[in-house]
C-alpha cells in the first residue's frame, strides 16, 4: 500500500518538474513509508525511494519500511540525504526550520537546487484509501463506545477533569493508542469556550455539557462531539440545541463529492445566523481528519476547493452563549462517490445524564 502512495507522489513530482522530494515531516514520512519511529527521512525520486534512519531504528525500519531502500545514517539525517541530491529537489517548506534550510543549502552538491514544495504529501493524504478508512471506522466506533461509557457513568457531581481523565483511561484500556487530542468536557458557562479546558468544579444539574473527544487507532484519529443535558433546561438552551442539531443534519446532507467547501459551511452557518446566533458561531464548520486531527480539507467561510471522494471531514456547528452555555454537535464523515458515509453513530437527540 505504501508503494502505491509513493507512485502517486512521483506523479505529482513530474507535474511540478521535480527530480526529488525530501520528506522530513514525520507524519508524512509515516504516510509514505509506514515508519512509526521518531527519526526518519524519505527522499523520493522518479526512479528511487530512499529511507534514512539512525542506529536506533534500523530493525524497526526493516519491519515497517518494505517499499523503500533503507539506509542507515547519522542521527542528523539531512546530511545523508543531501549527498543524494541532484537536479531540482523539493522540500517541505511549511515544516522545515530556517536553520535546517540553511544547513541544507550549505550541503547542496553542484547542480542541485532546493525548491519549496510543501503540501504535496498532504494533498495525497486528504484522500483516504480503504486501509485508512478501516482504521478510521475502528477509531470512530471506539469513540461511540466511549460515549456509551460516559452515559453509563453519569455527569452530575463529577468534575470535568475527572470525566476527561476517566474516559481517556478507558479508551486506552479498550485499544486506543491515545486520545486524538485532549478531551474537552465543558459544563455550563465553560461550554461557551469552544476549546475549553476541563476544570475542577463539579458538573451541576440543569445545564448543558459539551463532550468533545476522539481516539487514535492504528495511527488514525476520530473526532466526535455530543452535548448532554444534566436536567431541566431553560427554553433558550433547549431551543439552541435543536437549532444546532438541525443545522448539523442539513450540513451533513451537503457533504457530497464536488461540493464547494465554503458552500457546505454556509449551509449550517446561514441557518444559525437566520435564528439570530450568527455571531455565536465563530469557527469553521469542519476539518479533515486522518493521521492528524486537523488536516485538509477545511469546511469554512474562507475555504477554497471542493470535496472529493475519499475525503474525511468533521461537521461540527456550534453556538456559544458567553457566560451561559454552549452547544456543539459533531460527526465524522467520509465523502463517497455516491454521497457520504457517517462514521459517528452515537445518538444525537438531546440526552439527559444525571449522577
Amino acid at each position: 500500500m505504501n508503494g502505491a502512495r509513493a507512485d502517486k507522489l512521483v506523479e505529482r513530482l513530474r507535474e511540478r518538474e521535480l527530480d526529488w522530494l525530501l520528506v522530513t515531516n514525520l507524519v508524512n514520512v509515516r504516510y509514505l513509508s509506514g515508519f512509526t519511529g521518531t527519526n526518519g527521512v524519505c527522499l523520493v525520486g522518479t526512479d528511487e525511494r530512499l529511507f534514512f534512519t539512525d542506529f536506533r531504528y534500523v530493525e524497526r525500519a526493516q519491519a515497517e519500511v518494505p517499499d523503500f531502500e533503507r539506509l542507515r545514517g547519522k542521527q542528523d539525517l539531512l546530511g545523508d540525504a543531501a549527498e543524494r541530491f541532484a537536479g531540482r529537489v523539493g522540500f517541505e517548506d511549511q515544516h522545515m526550520s530556517v536553520r535546517q534550510h540553511r544547513r541544507l543549502t550549505e550541503m547542496l552538491p553542484d547542480g542541485a537546487e532546493l525548491v519549496p514544495a510543501g503540501g504535496i504529501v498532504e494533498g495525497l493524504r486528504a484522500v483516504k484509501d480503504e486501509g485508512e478508512l478501516r482504521a478510521m471506522r475502528d477509531a470512530a466506533a471506539l469513540a461511540d463506545e466511549m460515549y456509551e461509557y460516559i452515559a453509563s457513568r453519569g455527569l452530575v457531581g463529577r468534575t470535568e477533569r475527572e470525566v476527561a481523565v476517566d474516559v481517556e483511561r478507558e479508551m486506552r484500556a479498550r485499544g486506543a493508542t491515545d486520545p486524538s487530542f485532549p478531551s474537552i468536557i465543558a459544563a455550563a458557562a465553560n461550554g461557551a469556550l469552544p476549546h475549553a479546558t476541563p476544570g475542577d468544579s463539579e458538573i451541576p444539574a440543569d445545564t448543558l455539557v459539551i463532550v468533545d473527544m476522539g481516539c487514535i487507532v492504528d495511527g488514525y484519529c476520530s473526532d466526535c462531539t455530543r452535548t448532554f443535558a444534566t436536567g431541566s433546561l431553560s427554553n433558550d438552551a433547549a431551543a439552541v440545541y435543536e437549532l444546532v442539531l438541525a443545522a448539523q443534519e442539513e450540513a451533513l446532507a451537503a457533504v457530497l463529492p464536488g461540493a464547494e467547501c465554503k458552500v457546505v459551511d454556509a449551509v449550517a452557518r446561514d441557518k444559525i445566523a437566520a435564528a439570530g446566533h450568527g455571531e455565536q458561531f465563530g469557527h469553521g464548520l469542519g476539518h479533515g481528519v486522518g493521521l492528524e486531527i486537523h488536516e485538509g480539507p477545511r469546511l469554512a467561510q474562507s475555504a477554497e476547493g471542493t470535496l472529493a471522494a475519499g475525503n474525511v471531514v468533521t461537521v461540527e456547528p456550534g453556538v456559544y452563549v458567553p457566560g451561559a452555555f454552549g452547544v456543539r454537535i459533531e460527526d465524522l464523515v467520509v465523502v463517497r462517490d455516491d454521497g457520504n458515509e457517517v462514521l459517528s453513530h452515537f445518538p444525537k437527540p438531546l440526552m439527559t445524564l444525571g449522577a
